[in-house]
């Protein structure tokens, strides 16, 4: 009977139709990551915004707005760990930055909704979406883009596999070509390559490096006959 009393059920609608705009809407963006079979699909982004939504909530009746807002500040936090799980490195890649970056949408969407800002939580959700598919042809046409040498953030790696006693000649000509050619040098690796050959990796400062001239420098460098093969290559700056 005591509980009967102090049931009110327009907070139990309110908490209703809060967390039923969490869950669809948590859906909804979920759908289209487990559409494209990402690492976090429609039960975790469901389960993100729902979770948000509850603690929000929990956190206003308990407390009033400024609780709640104290609770968001901690879900924006922890859902920044969760995202960092689906997070990987292979090799020079890294995978599940976009991945990582919804579940901080679908957090988003819950913790408005939680706090009974339906429209909010409504028009987060759009723009999630909105950022996951219409710009996926923007992205790809980008990336289809080749790089310009001149005004891309790129960056210049000259190799070569040299004889191992002759690696100070190799690097001595190597420098000064590059001082000639007034390329600065960023950074410099050499690494075993075999049993008695070695590998050299030298990265350039270049903001105004011409691949054509670097071309002739790699061909200045081919004439050298302790150098068994040289090439650079030319990848975005990280």
């Amino acid at each position: 009977m005591h509980f009967s009393q102090g049931f009110d059920f327009n907070l139990l609608f309110n908490s209703f139709l809060n967390l039923s705009t969490a869950f669809i809407l948590g859906s909804i963006i979920g759908y289209e990551r487990q559409y494209r079979q990402r690492t976090a699909g429609l039960r975790t982004n469901t389960l993100v915004s729902l979770a948000a939504a509850v603690f929000v909530g929990l956190a206003y009746r308990l407390n009033g707005p400024g609780s709640a807002a104290h609770v968001a500040a901690y879900v924006v936090s922890g859902v920044g760990f969760l995202g960092a799980g689906t997070i990987m490195k292979e090799g020079l890649n890294v995978r599940g930055l976009n991945t990582a970056a919804t579940l901080w949408g679908s957090a988003a969407v819950g913790a408005c909704a939680g706090a009974g800002m339906i429209i909010d939580a409504l028009m987060a959700a759009v723009f999630v979406l909105a950022a996951n598919t219409l710009l996926r042809p923007v992205v790809n046409a980008i990336n289809r883009t080749p790089i310009n040498d001149q005004t891309g953030e790129v960056s210049y790696q000259i190799c070569m596999i040299v004889d191992g006693d002759r690696q100070k000649h190799a690097l001595s000509a190597l420098e000064s070509l590059l001082e000639h050619a007034q390329y600065p040098l960023g950074d410099l690796d050499v690494e075993p390559f075999g049993d008695d050959d070695v590998e050299i990796t030298a990265t350039l400062l270049s903001t105004s490096v011409d691949s054509g001239k670097l071309d002739a420098l790699i061909a200045q460098m081919t004439k050298r006959p302790y150098i068994k093969q040289v090439f650079w290559n030319l990848s975005a700056a990280e």
